[in-house]
C-alpha cells in the first residue's frame, strides 16, 4: 500500500488504538511471614481458623480486628471474620495504621488491584479529602522486607491491611476494597469524609493491635481499659488508650456516634494465650460494630426476663418447682402478650431449644414455660442435670408475629431471604419446621439452611423447592447472660 492509500486508510478508520496498558498491582509484601504464601496451605489455615459457628450480631457495620501474624492473632481476627459468612457486602473500608511511613492524611492506594496468594481484590476509586493518593511521604524500609524497583508508597510494606484481604476473599464473594493507610490525620473529618459513603452493602474494618510488650497481667488490665472505651464508644478515653491503630479506631467510633452504631467485644486474648510467652505480650481484640434496630427492651427489662429464666431453670432441675412471680410487680412489656424461645447452650453447644411462634400469654409465662421445657422436654438431649447448672447459658429470644413471604420461585426465595436476619417458618404439605436467625451463624448459606430446615421437618432436603411450598419470615429481639 502506497502512502497515499494508508493516509487514506487511517482517515477512513481513524487512528488506532493505543494498547490497554496493564493493570496496577498492589503485590503481597508480607505473604510467607505474617500468613503462609502458598494458596493452598494459606486456605487451609483460614479454612481452620474460620471454622465454627459465628457469634450474633444481625445489622454488622464494622469490624476492629487484630494484624499480627496469624500465629498469633489469627484465631481472634477469626471471631470477627466468621461474621461475614452468607452476608452481602460489596465495598469494604479497609483502615489500617501505618507501621513504616511518615505521612499526612490518609493514603489510598491508586493501584487497580489488591494482589495476595488468593488472588486479586479490586480497589475502589479513592475518597475525597483527607483521603489522597497524592502526598509527602517519609518510609523506613523494614529489614525483612524485599527490596521494590518501584517508588515506595506508605502500603508497600505495611502488614497491617494485608493481613485482612485474605480474611476478606475467604468470608465475601464479589467485593471492592478501599485499602486506607493512615498517616497524621484528623479522626473526626476521616469520619465525615467516609460517612456519606457507607450504604447498606458497605463494611469498615478496622485494624489494630492493642497494648505491646507489657508483662501478661499488666497487658491484660490496659487492654481492658482500652476496650472499655471502644465498646462504650468513649472518644476521649480512647485518646488516652495504648493501641496501634487508635486513628483507625478513633474514627470508627466518630462513625459509630454520627450512625448510631452500638459495639460488641467478640474476643479478646493476647500473644501470651496464643503464643504461650507471657513475659512481653501483645494484646488482640475483635469488636463488631452493628445498628441497633428497633429494641423493644430496655437493660432491666432483659435482666429481669433472664433472671426469671435463671430462677426457672434452677428450680425446675433441682425440685421441678415452677417459682412464683408477684404478677403486681411485673414490668407492662414484660406482661404483655409475646412469643419467645429459650434457648440453652453448655460450652458454647446446644443443649436445649424450645418456643411458641404464637402468643399464648404473657411473655413472662412464656420465658417460665419455655425455660422447663428446654431444660427437661426438648427430645433432642436428656434433661438438663443439677451438676450442668452452672455450666449453662440461657438466650431469651421474642418474636414478631411472623408474616407470610411471597415467591414464584425457588430462586426468588433465595433472593429474598436475609441471612442473620430472618426466622423462617417453612410449610410443606401438612409438615412445617421453623429456624431462629441465630442459626444462619451455623448455616449461612440459603440452600443449606432450607436444606435442613427441610429435613427438619421430616421432608427431603431439597422439597422446600415443591410447588405449595409456604415460608413465613419473623425477626426476633435476643439477649442471653453474659452479654
Amino acid at each position: 500500500m502506497n502512502l497515499l492509500l494508508l493516509a487514506a486508510a487511517m482517515t477512513a478508520c481513524g487512528q488506532p488504538k493505543p494498547p490497554t496498558p496493564p493493570p496496577r498491582v498492589r503485590a503481597p509484601a508480607v505473604a510467607g511471614a505474617f500468613y503462609p504464601k502458598d494458596p493452598a496451605a494459606l486456605s487451609q489455615t483460614l479454612d481452620a481458623l474460620l471454622a465454627g459457628p459465628a457469634q450474633s450480631v444481625p445489622e454488622l457495620k464494622a469490624l476492629i480486628v487484630p494484624h499480627a501474624g496469624y500465629q498469633f492473632s489469627g484465631s481472634v481476627a477469626a471471631s470477627g471474620y466468621r461474621l461475614l459468612r452468607g452476608r452481602d457486602f460489596r465495598t469494604v473500608f479497609l483502615l489500617a495504621p501505618s507501621h513504616t511511613a511518615l505521612f499526612k492524611g490518609a493514603y489510598v492506594n491508586e493501584a487497580d488491584l489488591y494482589r495476595t496468594p488468593l488472588g486479586d481484590v479490586p480497589i475502589a476509586r479513592p475518597l475525597g479529602p483527607p483521603f489522597t493518593g497524592k502526598t509527602a511521604w517519609h518510609i523506613q524500609r523494614p529489614p525483612w522486607a524485599a527490596a521494590t524497583t518501584n517508588e515506595p508508597n506508605p502500603e508497600t510494606w505495611e502488614h497491617s491491611g494485608e493481613v485482612q484481604v485474605p480474611f476478606l476473599q475467604k468470608t465475601l464473594k464479589n467485593f471492592q476494597l478501599v485499602p486506607v493507610v493512615f498517616g497524621d490525620v484528623d479522626p473526626a473529618a476521616a469520619a465525615c469524609a467516609l460517612a456519606d459513603r457507607l450504604d447498606d452493602r458497605s463494611l469498615v474494618i478496622v485494624s489494630s493491635d492493642l497494648s505491646h510488650y507489657h508483662p501478661y497481667d499488666v497487658a491484660r488490665a490496659r487492654d481492658a481499659q482500652c476496650i472499655n472505651a471502644i465498646v462504650n464508644l468513649n472518644i476521649i478515653s480512647m485518646q488516652m488508650q495504648e493501641a496501634c491503630g487508635a486513628g483507625p479506631i478513633l474514627t470508627l467510633l466518630h462513625l459509630a456516634r454520627m450512625k448510631g452504631w452500638r459495639a460488641k467485644l467478640l474476643d479478646y486474648r493476647n500473644s501470651g494465650d496464643t503464643a504461650g510467652n507471657k513475659d512481653s505480650v501483645v494484646g488482640y481484640a475483635a469488636i463488631a460494630f452493628y445498628a441497633p434496630g428497633n429494641e423493644q427492651f430496655n437493660h432491666d427489662e432483659r435482666r429481669w426476663l433472664l433472671d426469671l429464666a435463671r430462677v426457672t431453670l434452677r428450680e425446675a432441675v433441682t425440685s421441678g418447682r415452677v417459682p412464683g412471680v408477684d404478677e403486681a410487680k411485673v414490668p407492662p412489656k414484660i406482661a404483655a402478650p409475646a412469643a419467645c424461645f429459650v434457648t440453652l447452650t453448655k460450652h458454647g453447644q446446644l443443649r436445649g431449644c424450645i418456643g411458641n411462634l404464637q402468643a399464648q400469654g404473657p411473655l413472662w409465662q412464656a420465658v417460665i414455660a419455655n425455660t422447663i421445657n428446654a431444660a427437661l422436654r426438648d427430645g433432642r438431649f436428656p434433661p438438663v442435670a443439677t451438676n450442668e447448672l452452672a455450666d449453662i447459658e440461657i438466650e431469651i429470644s421474642v418474636l414478631t408475629e411472623p408474616k407470610p413471604l411471597a415467591f414464584q420461585s425457588p430462586d426468588e426465595l433465595l433472593a429474598k431471604l436475609q441471612p442473620h436476619r430472618d426466622g423462617v417458618i417453612l410449610q410443606i404439605g401438612n409438615r412445617s419446621a421453623t429456624y431462629l436467625p441465630q442459626v444462619w451463624e451455623q448455616l449461612p448459606d440459603k440452600v443449606m439452611f432450607l436444606d435442613t430446615l427441610a429435613e427438619k421437618a421430616g421432608c427431603a432436603a431439597g422439597d422446600w423447592r415443591k410447588p405449595g411450598t409456604r415460608v413465613s419470615i419473623y425477626h426476633v429481639e435476643a439477649f442471653k447472660e453474659g452479654e
